[in-house]
């Protein structure tokens, strides 16, 4: 099934001729107009026959979300066979719109043009980012978890625990101090993840040439140009860095699993997530959505001592693979294909996971920091938690909260519905009051005896270990979300937009003042640091404002004083205008940048060899 879904000030039609199939109709029913509404394009495909219960559920719920998306009631359901090559066979098709017409009605005001005629049309398409959208509907059954169905249904108590261990409910909590903390908690208890509007870091990570959409791939996976590629993986390198640092030993699993491995299917329906399935030449399978499969497995074959832990596994999954729902794909913030750096560790017992929770707590600090967040200003803390746990262990959530530094949202299950009894996460609220996860661990209870995870104790005994699931900070997209998202709130504020130095893709550009200081410049080599030149014929002023727009942190013009005096004359960005030595310059931006990764310049020095990757 295909659908083609236009919201538009009005359509119009009327039906001119009748196919051999199709039935008359009298004359006034042979035109109508509707004002304001979402017009659908149905085309009802021969791979649909047969699944007409699944088709018709599925558009009927797109066509719902969309509708709701454009704030309209109205729908006008248009057949129109145009849209596919391989139709289906006309009374099935029918049968289908019909099904999808009387299906609506309860729910929205709908209205139906004829099918089997030839018709003309006006319509007035509104031109907002979501008044064209195309789908195909599939007849398979998405997968989908016991635990996302429950999630979904699961009734929650809200409240902020302060560092001195006040539990307050949310409505009696005084947010005045905390206004980023009252947005995130509006944000989770209304639970709505659709995007209405297109965030600010997408155009961004567009105009930069960092990130772009993929038509040619499914919706919520994206293609990286150069300078997008250096900065994923200078940020992919620093936190497999500081896991290692921490004593994450790491691994490579598949990104494949049998769907009916009796462990696998088990868990499935423990993680609240929607799944890819597929069907290989030998078995049924699915896509992994986290790296706890293959570690899992890989434990489950492992002889674990005591001594051993806390076992500590680590893989950065390129990728993991959610089917996130349409409205809630949204640049770089969620994604359909993503890369999660995935930590487990494998410990004695719930004290254990305790102190290891607050060893990792730290870790994921340093990550978070060292990509450019103020913390704990730039995240906001929630801590998900069953109520016995609450119980049990408040000391050790207040202990948590007062090592973050300000209040944290709790939200509390009278009973536990998940594989873990506790989990914190990290929250980036951004510039549409949406928030996404950046850091999250939990204590899993579950899964050591779901997976016939054995470690034997200093007598002897076999035991079922207690495992932490740590993602340091989140899929390594979403850090490049917070930070494009934090530039522009500074733009906002009147200040320059930037990337933190050590990921600025160029962080010299050198622009000669003519083409005879071109010679001079190709001779200079500066070691560890990523520099440009600019020798486009282009005048002196249009280079600069190229510079600014690329966000470039260094640019040192360069013409006959400079030369003479070995003196460069650099901007820095948001910084005074300063002359320096080149050596002084390569050690500033050394300095800066101490301790983080380093890579090349991905693209050609000079800006005349570059492509321009988008128009």
């Amino acid at each position: 099934m295909r659908i083609l879904l236009i919201h538009s000030d009005y359509i119009e039609y009327e039906a001119k001729k009748k196919l051999d199939f199709a039935e008359e109709i009298p004359e006034e029913r042979r035109k109508d107009r509707m004002e304001e509404c979402l017009v659908v394009f149905t085309s009802v495909e021969k791979k649909d026959e047969g699944k007409i219960e699944t088709i018709v559920e599925k558009t009927c719920e797109e066509i719902k979300k969309t509708a709701a998306l454009v704030n309209t009631e109205n729908v006008m359901i248009y057949p129109y066979v145009h849209l596919s090559s391989t139709p289906a066979s006309p009374k099935f098709a029918e049968n289908t719109v019909n099904a999808i017409y009387n299906s609506l009605k309860s729910d929205l005001n709908v209205k139906k043009s004829p099918f089997g005629y030839y018709k003309a049309f006006k319509l007035s398409c509104k031109g907002h980012p979501l008044s064209e959208l195309s789908r195909e509907i599939t007849g398979e059954k998405e997968e989908v978890s016991e635990a996302l169905k429950k999630a979904e249904k699961v009734k929650s108590s809200w409240h902020i625990l302060t560092g001195d261990g006040e539990l307050i409910s949310v409505e009696q909590y005084d947010f005045s101090k905390y206004t980023n903390l009252k947005k995130f908690t509006n944000y989770e208890i209304e639970k709505r993840r659709i995007t209405e509007k297109e965030p600010p870091h997408v155009s961004l990570m567009q105009r930069l040439e960092l990130v772009d959409y993929e038509p040619g791939s499914d919706p919520g996976n994206l293609r990286y140009y150069p300078k997008g590629r250096l900065i994923k993986g200078l940020l992919e390198k620093w936190v497999t860095d500081n896991v290692a640092d921490y004593g994450g030993m790491e691994i490579e699993a598949p990104i494949m699993y049998d769907f009916e491995h009796p462990s696998l299917k088990s868990y499935l329906h423990r993680f609240p997530a929607r799944q890819y399935v597929i069907q290989t030449p030998n078995k049924r399978v699915f896509l992994r959505f986290a790296a706890c499969f293959g570690q899992f497995l890989m434990a489950h074959d492992a002889t674990i001592s005591y001594r051993n832990l806390p076992l500590r596994l680590y893989e950065l999954t390129k990728y993991s693979f959610r089917v996130e729902q349409r409205g809630e794909l949204s640049g770089l913030r969620r994604l359909r294909a993503f890369t999660m750096p995935d930590c487990h560790a494998f410990v004695a017992d719930i004290e254990e996971a305790k102190k290891e929770m607050m060893i990792r707590f730290d870790v994921a600090r340093k990550i978070q920091e060292g990509i450019g967040l103020d913390i704990p200003e730039d995240l906001e803390l929630a801590l998900r938690v069953t109520k016995d746990f609450w119980n049990e262990s408040k000391d050790f959530l207040v202990k948590m909260v007062k090592k973050w530094g300000k209040p944290a949202l709790v939200e509390m299950w009278d009973e536990r519905i998940f594989y873990f009894v506790f989990k914190y996460e990290w929250n980036y609220v951004d510039n549409l009051d949406k928030a996404s996860a950046l850091t999250t661990d939990q204590i899993d209870i579950e899964n050591g005896e779901r997976y016939d995870i054995r470690f034997t104790d200093q007598e002897g005994n076999e035991n079922y270990p207690v495992i932490l699931h740590l993602s340091p900070s989140g899929a390594i997209e979403r850090m490049m979300y917070a930070l494009l998202e934090n530039a522009y709130k500074d733009s906002q504020k009147g200040i320059k937009p930037s990337l933190p130095l050590w990921l600025s893709p160029t962080q010299v550009r050198f622009i000669p003042v003519s083409e005879e200081h071109l010679s001079f410049l190709e001779k200079i080599e500066i070691e560890g640091v990523r520099y440009d030149i600019d020798d486009r014929n282009e005048t002196l002023a249009k280079k600069i404002r190229t510079a600014e727009k690329e966000w470039i942190p260094y640019i040192a013009v360069v013409g006959d004083k400079e030369i003479e005096n070995n003196i460069l004359s650099v901007r820095i960005r948001n910084e005074e205008n300063r002359e320096m030595r080149l050596d002084d310059l390569a050690k500033e931006i050394k300095e800066k940048t101490k301790g983080k990764p380093f890579e090349r310049v991905p693209l050609p020095i000079k800006l005349s060899k570059r492509p321009v990757f988008r128009g």
